[in-house]
């Protein structure tokens, strides 16, 4: 069986959905789809590493002036798609520790900002675009592996997998499964990040409520996704009314889709 995570040295949180069930028996393929962090910091190394998968298509969840930033390394083998979920970074994965410092002055403030941004990818249309772009991506990609990330590989990129795992049938435990995973395989960047931080800053009780808070934006939370999923089912009865009503996806569709990636 192929490991889950990708031999990837200079990016983080790069992962393989292949191998997951689906509700109904089937199971994701291998190396066809692919949530990653950024491609940006990519080495040649890790670039030929995608592209002997190989990876098609690179799916660029980042904002505009993320982009203009930190642009992806492309895979040679791989057509670059851009599909900004928000106009500008609302995760904060890309904001520098003195903007938000002056945003976590309180306690539970960085668990607050996750939970409205949740809330807001589930609705605005600017993530509309981006997620329907995503699946006639996904549905066009006859050959190789659809690549596609933000700049963590987990708010912006955790919302497009849980909508396609959900798309493919896949049980919503193995979702959040798939999304804490994120916590696991970014720990020992995550705690040294955070542990420099504090290294550098002062020690007093405000330091500490922003280290708390960063952890907040740089991990997962199963509420977070719990956010979005609530809110599509008020407004929508569940996932599958969301993918059909909201983000207009035929059955035919649908249908193409588990035909393309399950077996």
């Amino acid at each position: 069986m192929p490991n889950r995570l990708l031999d990837i040295n200079s990016g983080h949180n790069f992962r393989d959905l292949g191998g997951y069930q689906t509700a109904d028996g089937r199971t994701i393929k291998w190396r066809q789809l692919l949530r990653t962090g950024s491609l940006a910091t990519l080495s040649n190394d890790d670039l030929t590493t995608l592209a002997q998968i190989p990876v098609t298509q690179d799916i660029d969840l980042r904002g505009q002036a993320e982009v203009r930033q930190m642009p992806d390394r492309v895979p040679q083998t791989a057509a670059y798609y851009h599909l900004p979920v928000f106009d500008e970074d609302e995760t904060d994965a890309s904001h520098s520790n003195e903007e938000i410092a002056k945003w976590m002055q309180e306690e539970g403030n960085g668990y607050r900002r996750m939970l409205r941004v949740y809330s807001r990818m589930a609705t605005i249309p600017s993530a509309k675009r981006a997620f329907r772009q995503l699946f006639d991506r996904l549905l066009a990609n006859q050959n190789g592996a659809t690549l596609f990330h933000c700049t963590a590989g987990k708010d912006r990129t955790g919302m497009a997998a849980f909508l396609i795992l959900s798309a493919l049938g896949v049980p919503r435990e193995t979702i959040i499964d798939d999304y804490l995973l994120t916590n696991q395989v970014t720990e020992d960047f995550r705690e040294g990040w955070l542990a420099q931080m504090r290294k550098e800053l002062p020690a007093t009780p405000a330091t500490e409520i922003l280290i708390n808070n960063r952890r907040d934006l740089a991990s997962v939370h199963a509420a977070y996704l719990q956010k979005a999923i609530g809110v599509i089912e008020d407004r929508y009865g569940d996932v599958q009314h969301y993918l059909t009503n909201y983000l207009e996806l035929s059955d035919d569709q649908l249908h193409q889709l588990r035909d393309r990636y399950l077996e």
